[in-house]
């Protein structure tokens, strides 16, 4: 009886024998794998150079970004398809987001000077076919996952060059050169479209393509990544880029179609969100047990701050989002603005924005703290988003600018300030997947944003429509373009019909989508305040020498210091940007370390 039970057992015995073999393995496998630090400091002369590189690079994204949006409607009447309008933007958000969480990794195991180039190169080829009738639908794929790479691609290098605690005031220089395309991109684009033709849309970008790119392989700095490309391409988590890849389409797809495509209870959408989910799972158990070198490892969420900021990231993208594109809709419905006034409303919001995070990066540099940061920025935002939900047709034009400026302020103090927070909380090691996949996340949070606030303003609309007895077809042309409550001729209905059609629809809709921003912002303040730690920005391996190294170093020469050896006369001869860099170690390490340099140089 014994024996047959442990004869029933050994397969069981077996089995578990095998997993844990297979963990093991996977684990000496993880160990034999070591990124190359690819940090390379440069002094302010270099970096000038690298920044206008990079800022070429996000400038023509963004401005490839908000040229073509601003073209839809003349690209839509080429190909004879309206409803290339909506599925532009849905394939954007697709492409772009989901190309998000590999980028990290993939600077990691290729360099990010190749990589970056890489983006650079799909994207000019991308644009170029884009031109062509026969190839714009397939080609704007890889123009738009560029898109996402570059900009992601440029937070990350910016952590190469440049020590964490200045890293928020260079950083914001970035995302100053995303606002200016913002705001410039719009206006080009509808010139472009009318005088040249849709296909300068994106031709346009190509030669400013063709300068950054040489500017980029001259001045930005290389750093050899160890291993030959096949060893590169085996390290490379394929696992976990397709069940990415996979969950993101799940998810997003459901978001884009509800309540437009499929009503928000149909199988469709509930199955896509159902499997969404569960590829999620799978992503995670993969990236936990089964990844050799995972696209994101999960022991980083044993930080408190990296998932505040994850979690902040989110709310913020979707805060963002519905001010970028509801606030502009809200001002050529209910006030009868021009599509230009609207926009032009919207500068206070950016230039404010900017503004604040400059101002951010210079506090961080110069004191070494981010919270507090956080916390007025989120305290500020949600203010404003109150203060919006309250706007009607008679709100004074100077305090819908003030109101907008506001939200500037309070956005602007939270977007560089968390990224820095979560660089500043992980291993150097980490810092690229980190920041792909908080900018993933804040991606994520756009699409659900606008997806919420679609919900919002059209579920309202309907009610308030069913209630007034409007006819189906009717009801559903306003819901598809509610610019049309701006025009009674438009339609059959009476003006009094349209004029409660705004009030009791749309603008209560719109109060309800900022209403939902000023709790998510407060939501956002108090997760800030619970999750988000001060970290020290005064960091190690931002120096280049380790201080413990330094301080055996130190011990080792203290006997020559004495003798005499080592004096303020080592600096004689020594040329001035190692004299330089002798004070900057100084300040840091005290000046012995300035006189051990400079004498191990002149001995």
């Amino acid at each position: 009886m014994t024996k047959t039970q442990s004869v029933q057992h050994l397969p069981s015995n077996n089995a578990s024998a095998q997993r844990e073999e297979a963990q093991n393995t996977i684990e000496e496998a993880r160990h034999k794998v070591e990124l190359t630090d690819q940090t390379n400091l440069l002094p302010i002369k270099k970096l000038i150079f690298c920044y206008l590189g990079l800022g070429l690079c996000l400038l023509v994204s963004q401005l490839d970004t908000t040229i073509t949006a601003t073209s839809l409607s003349t690209i839509s009447s080429a190909f004879n398809a309206g409803a290339i309008a909506s599925w532009v933007p849905t394939a954007y958000l697709l492409t772009s987001t989901s190309t998000t969480p590999l980028l990290g990794r993939l600077s990691d195991i290729f360099g990010r000077k190749i990589t970056l180039s890489v983006a650079l190169a799909m994207l000019m080829v991308g644009e170029r076919d884009c031109g062509f009738l026969e190839e714009y639908y397939s080609s704007n794929h890889r123009s738009w996952s560029s898109r996402g790479a570059i900009r992601s691609l440029a937070q990350i290098i910016i952590s190469d060059v440049v020590s964490l605690r200045d890293r928020g005031k260079y950083q914001a220089i970035i995302a100053s050169i995303s606002s200016i395309g913002i705001a410039v991109g719009p206006v080009i684009g509808g010139a472009i479209a009318q005088k040249a033709g849709w296909q300068w849309c994106f031709w346009f970008t190509v030669p400013v393509i063709v300068c950054a790119a040489p500017i980029i392989n001259l001045v930005l700095p290389y750093r050899s990544v160890r291993g030959n490309i096949r060893e590169k391409l085996r390290v490379i988590d394929y696992v976990g880029s397709c069940l990415t890849l996979t969950a993101c389409t799940l998810f997003l797809l459901p978001l884009i179609w509800g309540g437009v495509t499929y009503p928000w209870s149909s199988p469709m959408i509930v199955g896509t969100l159902v499997g969404g989910f569960v590829t999620c799972l799978l992503f995670i158990c993969w990236e936990w047990k089964g990844a050799v070198l995972p696209i994101l490892p999960m022991y980083v969420f044993k930080y408190s701050t990296i998932n505040g900021v994850y979690i902040v990231g989110m709310m913020s993208g979707m805060i963002r989002a519905t001010i970028m594109y509801y606030l502009p809709q809200y001002f050529q419905v209910a006030l009868g603005y021009t599509p230009i006034r609207a926009g032009v409303l919207l500068i206070p919001f950016l230039v404010f924005n900017t503004f604040m995070n400059q101002v951010a990066g210079q506090i961080m540099s110069r004191t070494g703290r981010f919270r507090m940061l956080v916390l007025t920025g989120f305290g500020i935002w949600s203010i404003s988003c109150g203060l919006l939900s309250t706007i009607t047709p008679h709100t004074p034009y100077a305090l819908l600018v003030v109101y907008m400026l506001l939200s500037g302020v309070g956005s602007g103090q939270t977007l560089q300030t968390t990224t820095v927070a979560a660089q500043a909380t992980v291993p150097r090691k980490d810092m690229a997947v980190v920041t792909a996949f908080r900018n993933f996340v804040r991606m994520l949070g756009e699409a659900l944003g606008l997806a919420i606030g679609s919900a919002l303003i059209n579920n309202t609309l309907r009610r308030s429509m069913q209630d007034l007895s409007i006819p189906e077809q009717a009801a559903k042309e306003i819901i598809d373009k509610p610019i049309l409550l701006s025009y009674p001729s438009s339609s059959n209905l009476s003006p009094d019909l349209f004029i409660q059609i705004l009030y009791d629809g749309y603008l209560r809709g719109f109060k309800n989508v900022f209403l939902v921003n000023a709790s998510l912002s407060a939501t956002a303040f108090v997760i800030s305040f619970m999750l988000i730690h001060e970290t020290d920005l005064d960091r190690e391996d931002d120096s280049g020498t380790p201080r413990e190294e330094t301080k055996e170093a130190l011990n080792d020469s203290i006997g020559d210091m004495e003798k005499g050896r080592i004096d303020q006369s080592a600096e004689k001869g020594v040329p001035h940007v190692i004299r330089g860099v002798a004070d900057l170690h100084s300040k840091r390490y005290g000046e012995s370390t300035k006189l051990l340099i400079l004498g191990n140089l002149r001995y």
